[in-house]
């Protein structure tokens, strides 16, 4: 994305001496700002309005009452482009202890519904966030059915597929535990690119897609890709203790997020969405 010296002019900031791009993300550009007294971390969505970050920065305003988050600076419109103004982290090393007991520190903040009190629909994965009381309700209507919805719309979805995945969705339904979990804040997305460390090892975390729900959701996602180790989950329960089961538990759990990498990037999630289906 190319964006005009004018576009930069228009920032809440004065003093600009460099605007450096940033890799990483698929979903926004990204820029480090850097002016006489200050850096700052720019993120720009083209062609959407700066609605587009209300979700993130209220996720960042929920996790930053408890944990360390970004802060955030500024939000607006520019053009035809949201942007959403952070300060700057320069990143360090820390213990992942120390980020296992930040993130039962974000579970341990409870509500008395599973949802958010707004949905996030402005992305290519839709989340529909409207308050339930019953968290087998939320996770099969609200989560799983979305993504198995639109894998059909996109012609990643079979007959078998969708044989083993009403097998799990009734066995989700009757199963005692999700009559009895209590919300909690999740972070919602929350895989070894988004926590970072700052240089004095605080844990931070970013780019949340915060809701209220079972907080074993957050901790399949960590279970996925990597980037967690044994002192995370040893930090975590010194804090928060694991409900008995929760081994047992994570597939089904997992498969969100893999149903969510199948939508996204296509048939080479197939295997490991059919690896969690096939054992039911």
């Amino acid at each position: 994305m190319h964006l005009t010296e004018a576009w930069f002019t228009q920032l809440p900031l004065t003093g600009i001496e460099q605007i450096l791009p940033v890799s990483g993300g698929d979903i926004n550009a990204a820029f480090r700002i850097v002016t006489r007294h200050h850096q700052y971390f720019l993120k720009v969505q083209p062609h959407n309005n700066v609605t587009f970050f209300d979700h993130e920065v209220a996720g960042l305003q929920l996790l930053g009452a408890v944990i360390k988050t970004p802060t955030v600076i500024a939000s607006g419109t520019i053009a035809t482009d949201g942007y959403l103004l952070l300060d700057w982290l320069t990143t360090g090393t820390g213990s992942q202890s120390a980020l296992g007991k930040a993130v039962a520190t974000v579970h341990q903040q409870h509500q008395t519904h599973f949802g958010l009190d707004h949905d996030f629909t402005a992305g290519k994965l839709p989340k529909l966030n409207h308050w339930q009381s019953d968290w087998a309700t939320f996770y099969t209507q609200q989560r799983l059915d979305v993504l198995v919805n639109l894998a059909k719309e996109h012609h990643l979805w079979s007959q078998t597929r969708d044989e083993h995945y009403h097998r799990l969705r009734q066995q989700l339904l009757q199963d005692p535990h999700m009559h009895t979990v209590q919300p909690s804040l999740l972070h919602g997305d929350l895989w070894s690119g988004n926590y970072l460390f700052d240089t004095a090892g605080t844990p931070f975390l970013i780019d949340p897609d915060v809701f209220y729900g079972d907080r074993e959701m957050d901790l399949a996602m960590t279970t996925l890709f990597g980037g967690f180790d044994a002192d995370f989950y040893q930090g975590y329960q010194a804090i928060y203790p694991f409900a008995p089961g929760m081994q047992a538990r994570l597939p089904s759990y997992q498969l969100y997020y893999l149903l969510a990498h199948l939508n996204l990037f296509g048939e080479p999630y197939g295997a490991a969405v059919d690896r969690i289906l096939m054992q039911y």
